[in-house]
């Protein structure tokens, strides 16, 4: 098992009823995205739906993901995550972060 550090968007913080990043288990022998939006969504039941889409698994449109410095938002959900970035986010010394995009003019 993995502690892994989230960084939620502050309005998913809100409904979540969290405040800064949390830490959620992750159970699983390679560290995916799906695996750990499952442990956020096993943690955190009321964000079921908010991240990615309830049916498909898919990320929201204007959802992104991000880890050391990586855009991993159009990553496959059960691809590895790169090794550098799951040895840190798996160590703990990066979180992985949930974005909230920004759309407008």
């Amino acid at each position: 098992m993995t502690d892994v550090r989230v960084v939620l968007p502050a309005q998913l913080r809100n409904l979540a009823r969290v405040h800064g990043e949390v830490v959620v288990p992750v159970t699983c022998p390679v560290l995916t995205q799906r695996a750990l939006l499952d442990a956020v969504e096993e943690q955190f039941p009321v964000l079921r739906g908010t991240i990615r889409d309830r049916h498909t698994g898919r990320r929201r449109p204007f959802i992104r993901f991000f880890a050391c410095e990586q855009d991993l938002s159009n990553e496959p959900p059960d691809a590895p995550l790169p090794d550098a970035v799951a040895a840190a986010v798996a160590a703990g010394t990066e979180p992985f972060l949930v974005v909230g995009a920004m759309a407008g003019g």
